[in-house]
């Protein structure tokens, strides 16, 4: 296998995680692997917690900080400030490809490292553009292709996990995680594109899933990027992941 990056993506709860943990293991047989899943804290190549502090907050100038460093009325004065979900676009974009291309650039050092990365091209990116700032499918598609252009000397890999099942695996993964339901729901219908289509709970965030699906598996046919599409793994693990280590083996 030649490349240097792979992307595991899908919608919540298709198994993401448990995929690419997988992946890592199976590659870190005959390589050195850095494996990032979502949620992990200092990602090298995403802000998953970060905010843009403005110029004399912390400092005389502007600088990016995780929140994870700070708690109480320091947090609650940063929150505001935070790169996904406080931002304007304007400021957010360029802060995000500038984290790649800084991710690159060292990565290239690394000539024996290869990353495999959770969720960081499509779904953090269709989650901002699409989701919260309610762009259309072109607008997201021409971002994303930035992202892949940075990313072209890693010779990517995308794997996509399709999931038929969205309600079931969402009704599922509900049981072993308390709250998280209500607050992904909340994000899903009060974001632009869930507003546009007057989404209401569940039922809403049900259907800016599949759309989101919709798009995400339109916008992954058009990059050139090598890809997999593996239609519904929940529905026979074993099958899916022999599915994807002959890929591997074959790229």
């Amino acid at each position: 296998m030649n490349s240097r990056l792979l992307l595991v993506e899908g919608l919540p709860c298709s198994g993401k995680s448990t995929t690419s943990a997988w992946i890592a293991s199976l590659l870190s047989s005959e390589n050195n692997v850095c494996f990032v899943d979502e949620g992990s804290g200092n990602h090298p190549a995403d802000y998953e917690f970060h905010a843009l502090a403005p110029a004399g907050l912390l400092s005389k100038e502007s600088q990016i900080v995780s929140l994870s460093q700070f708690s109480g009325a320091m947090f609650e004065k940063l929150l505001p400030y935070k790169i996904y979900d406080g931002l304007d676009w304007e400021t957010e974009r360029p802060l995000m490809l500038e984290k790649w291309q800084e991710f690159v650039a060292s990565a290239q050092k690394e000539k024996d490292t290869v990353y495999v990365f959770n969720c960081v091209l499509l779904q953090n990116p269709m989650c901002e553009t699409m989701m919260r700032f309610g762009f259309s499918q072109e607008e997201s598609r021409a971002y994303i292709e930035r992202i892949v252009k940075i990313v072209r000397p890693l010779d990517p890999i995308v794997i996509y996990l399709k999931n038929d099942d969205i309600a079931n695996s969402i009704q599922q993964t509900s049981q072993s995680r308390p709250g998280w339901l209500e607050s992904v729901i909340n994000y899903h219908i009060c974001g632009q594109y869930g507003k546009s289509i007057h989404a209401k709970g569940l039922n809403g965030f049900l259907d800016c899933l599949k759309e989101r699906q919709k798009r995400e598996l339109e916008i992954l046919s058009q990059l050139p990027v090598k890809k997999l599409v593996v239609d519904n793994p929940q529905r026979n693990w074993p099958t899916a992941l022999e599915a994807i280590k002959k890929y591997l083996q074959s790229t």
